[in-house]
């Protein structure tokens, strides 16, 4: 009995993490995708391995919180092995709830989307189409790198919106069941943009934010189209080589969230003598945001206590 209470407080313990930068010290993880469901904040996060010395994923995480101090990890809630179409790369997820419904999006080939849905936020999810939502040869879809990294916005009016690209950033208009659509596929033009797109709104301003030139830069437009005019850096360079952010708003007040490589040089303290500029474990963290009077960002200092 002694052992196998061990066992359960041994079990519990590892689900949890506390407030710090970075949050989650379990695993590797990378990519996060803040959303706010009811009253708990969550994260869709991908995970790198513990040996990684690529981006060789294989499977999403999520985690969630009520208080910003504690956060539950929920474990995987899809992997590739569960694919019948899809065998390497799981890079950067989102997720939004629709019509009752949680969808879960997701790239991996860097070739595919793929949508997976569930009752629950915490998933597990299961891909409903047995195929990707939108490949390179989907019209009017420009991806001469790679077809990766969607996030998913829905609008004040409750149109769904999917973006997703690197070097070119495509928008489509789903449908009402989220799985298909019929409207074309865009472009939005935005300056030094690589990769990492996000999008949300605050005051009736659409922010078009992502990854360029290393650091994570915005712009504000009046459309989920644009044009979005350049506003500057939310966000400078971090020690991961890469950077993958989001931003949310949760009990009054905003955040945004990001990787770092502070966990892998912790548990690697000789590692920052090998001159590498990039690292393939890495693992998320979050800082306030905050908004000039004119509806600009602030730019974020990244902190290791995090937001306590």
């Amino acid at each position: 009995m002694k052992l196998l209470w061990n066992t359960i407080i041994t079990l519990l313990v590892s689900s949890f993490c506390y407030s710090q930068n970075p949050f989650i010290t379990q695993l590797y993880t990378a990519d996060p995708s803040a959303r706010v469901f009811n009253d708990t904040l969550f994260i869709y996060a991908s995970h790198d391995k513990e040996d990684a010395k690529w981006f060789n994923m294989i499977d999403w995480h999520v985690f969630s919180t009520t208080d910003m101090k504690n956060w539950f990890d929920h474990g995987v809630v899809l992997s590739l092995d569960s694919l019948k179409w899809a065998s390497k790369y799981a890079w950067a997820p989102d997720c939004e709830f629709y019509n009752g419904k949680y969808f879960f999006y997701y790239p991996t080939d860097r070739d595919y989307i793929g949508v997976a849905l569930c009752d629950k936020p915490s998933g597990p999810f299961k891909d409903p189409l047995g195929k990707p939502l939108i490949t390179r040869k989907t019209k009017g879809v420009k991806a001469n790198r790679a077809l990766i990294d969607p996030t998913i916005f829905i609008d004040y009016d409750k149109t769904p919106y999917l973006i997703f690209g690197q070097n070119h950033i495509n928008i489509v208009k789903l449908n009402d069941d989220m799985i298909s659509f019929n409207d074309s596929v865009r472009l939005i033009k935005a300056p030094h943009f690589f990769e990492a797109v996000w999008m949300h709104k605050y005051n009736g301003k659409y922010y078009l934010s992502y990854s360029g030139k290393g650091k994570i830069l915005y712009g504000m437009g009046d459309s989920p189209y644009g044009p979005f005019e350049y506003k500057g850096v939310i966000l400078d360079k971090v020690n991961s080589g890469t950077n993958h952010a989001s931003i949310a708003e949760y009990k009054g007040q905003w955040y945004l969230f990001y990787h770092t490589s502070d966990l892998f040089f912790k548990n690697n303290p000789q590692a920052k003598k090998s001159g590498l500029k990039k690292w393939y474990r890495r693992s998320i963290c979050v800082d306030h945001l905050y908004y000039n009077a004119d509806g600009t960002i602030q730019k974020v200092i990244p902190t290791k206590k995090g937001v306590e």
